[in-house]
């Protein structure tokens, strides 16, 4: 980073934002203040909750708009999944001259779900010369590695990935948009046939850009996913009965003008004991090349995506700027390591 410090916001204070704060930290940004609406965290020092060794003079506040008006550089969104939830977070950062970084995941490329939301922060941050964009683990897990084995391959005809995660892991947003808790009948009138977008929804039309193709139909499946036996949700802080929804497999198909298909598939469901989170990309062609991921931990690496990407997206062009038109993310020494 440059010798004069990234002023940084961070709002959102969850399980995301209490590890993004020591990333911040350690790799030297200077955190100008720490917003969330939850009473249990308000007022109280980040250093101590971060796990950085004791305070360091920032306590977390739900006026927003004190924070603010403080002159940072950029600010850390992990609030919501959806554009719709998130377009007042991102127009007030615009507003205050503020280039904004979400880890929701219909900002990783809204506009095939979200074209008028994107249109509208797209224009209002190029009025007023900052930068917005959505990153975070599919960042690299569902954008740029998948393009990485491309690269190698002689001739591509489907890209096919696959993800899962926890969703008691990400907070009551993300696990309303997967239908967690529902029964049959509310899944179905809820989500399928209110034809939420899913998070693979976003991954076809990144992907198009960063390999050059044309996009002519994208379709999804929205699956609930069942227990026959009763499971504790640590979000929803119930017991989800037998029957109920656990969570969704969503399955984005796309295809293009140049024959190549593109399909992603995310699992997010309450875990049991056996599950873990899986990353796993499939690219067909000439030669056919297979790459599993077992294991990933999932928030720590969408978290360090989002810190190591704040000096990319504060020197982007104004707009909203999704991440497959910029190089791909890249680690960030910690100041410790530093020489």
């Amino acid at each position: 980073m440059s010798a004069k410090p990234i002023r940084v916001i961070q709002y959102g204070y969850g399980l995301m934002g209490i590890v993004t704060v020591r990333y911040l930290i350690e790799k030297g940004f200077e955190l100008v203040g720490v917003i969330d609406n939850n009473p249990a965290v308000i007022g109280r020092d980040v250093g101590e909750l971060s796990g950085l060794g004791g305070p360091i003079g920032i306590t977390v506040t739900d006026d927003a708009e004190a924070v603010l008006t403080k002159g940072a550089d950029c600010a850390v969104l992990e609030i919501m999944s959806l554009m719709s939830d998130m377009e007042p977070f991102f127009a007030a950062c615009a507003r205050h001259g503020i280039n904004a970084i979400s880890t929701c995941e219909e900002s990783f490329f809204p506009q095939t779900t979200a074209p008028e939301i994107f249109a509208r922060l797209d224009m209002l941050a190029k009025e007023r010369g900052v930068t917005l964009t959505g990153s975070g683990y599919q960042d690299v897990y569902w954008g740029n590695l998948a393009t990485l084995i491309s690269g190698s391959t002689h001739r591509i005809t489907k890209l096919e990935g696959f993800s899962s995660y926890n969703v008691d892991e990400y907070g009551i947003a993300l696990a309303n948009v997967h239908g967690v808790g529902l029964t049959p009948e509310e899944f179905q009138r809820d989500i399928a046939d209110a034809n939420v977008p899913s998070f693979a929804m976003n991954v076809p039309g990144w992907l198009a850009g960063q390999l050059g193709l044309r996009l002519t139909a994208i379709s999804q499946e929205l699956i609930p996913a069942y227990l026959d036996h009763d499971i504790e949700s640590s979000t929803l802080g119930r017991t989800i009965l037998a029957g109920q929804a656990i969570g969704m497999n969503a399955r984005a198909t796309a295809t293009t003008a140049e024959g190549i298909e593109i399909v992603m598939e995310v699992c997010g469901k309450v875990y049991r004991p056996e599950d873990y989170d899986e990353n796993n990309w499939t690219i067909h062609g000439e030669p056919t090349t297979e790459v599993r991921i077992a294991k990933p931990n999932t928030v720590e690496l969408t978290c360090a995506t989002i810190v190591n990407r704040i000096p990319q997206v504060v020197a982007a062009p104004a707009g909203f700027v999704t991440l497959e038109s910029l190089p791909a993310a890249r680690h960030l020494l910690p100041t410790d390591q530093q020489g």
